[in-house]
């Protein structure tokens, strides 16, 4: 997947976001147009792209999206929906479906919607947006985490499903990174900057991201906490990402939805 040249469309974009950075890197490496989509577009600071109203949520806007930026190569999932400290057992059940709907169904909704497009355009690529989560969960992420495993699962399969139109579906998978929404998130559990060593700066996870999209790349592991989490899949010991457990608990009275 060349970047220089391409036509990108980012959903999820917010102030400080992965997403924000992912629309920059797209612009400074040479796409040709970028489209930088959100719920709430009046929020999105973007210079140089095109700005879109889009929830993945709703099937007519995703449609209708998917007509406006018929011209895609490269469409990267980046929206999703967290609340902290949110339990299967006694959470709120709308809130547990609320986060199944947009990080599952909704990246589901945008591939379906995108994948013509991205087959007329000569093939292209499918980013979705994974965390390291999927493979190590934190005590207070056990919603977040149940959603994006299957969404590393549904990648997987798409993968498949996609190649016979030259499409690339890769994911992108990380732990921590320092963005604004994170950091905070990070500060409120362990106290400010206790957390720091472990987050790894946004601009650098999605250059790590975009290097290996242009690789040809079906799996980028963008920082250590990702690295670690993988390959505690098939050994004994935790993850550092899993072993937060241990020291530190998201309270389930945070309960207020984390869109990035």
């Amino acid at each position: 997947m060349k970047i220089e040249g391409s036509t990108a469309l980012v959903t999820g974009v917010g102030a400080g976001n992965l997403g924000h950075h992912f629309v920059q890197h797209l612009l400074d490496r040479g796409a040709k147009r970028v489209y930088a989509t959100a719920r709430r577009p009046e929020n999105v600071d973007a210079p140089g792209a095109e700005v879109l109203q889009l929830d993945m949520t709703d099937q007519r806007a995703v449609a209708e999206a998917a007509v406006r930026a018929h011209d895609v190569d490269l469409l990267i999932n980046n929206a999703s929906v967290n609340v902290p400290g949110l339990t299967f057992t006694d959470g709120d059940p709308d809130l547990i479906r609320r986060q199944f709907d947009t990080n599952v169904h909704g990246t589901l909704a945008m591939v379906r919607a995108f994948a013509p497009a991205l087959a007329a355009n000569g093939g292209g690529a499918v980013l979705n947006v994974l965390s390291a989560a999927a493979w190590s969960t934190v005590d207070g992420l056990a919603v977040y985490a149940a959603s994006k495993a299957a969404l590393w699962s549904m990648t997987n399969s798409l993968r498949g499903e996609l190649a016979a139109q030259g499409t690339l579906v890769s994911s992108l998978v990380f732990g921590m990174a320092s963005t604004p929404v994170m950091t905070a998130l990070a500060d409120s559990i362990a106290g400010p900057g206790a957390l720091a060593e472990l987050m790894t700066d946004p601009a650098v996870i999605v250059a790590r991201t975009l290097d290996g999209l242009e690789a040809g790349q079906t799996e980028i592991l963008a920082d250590q906490l990702a690295v670690d989490a993988k390959a505690a899949l098939s050994g004994d010991g935790r993850s550092t990402y899993g072993a937060l457990s241990e020291q530190y608990s998201i309270p389930q009275s945070v309960t207020t939805p984390q869109a990035s």
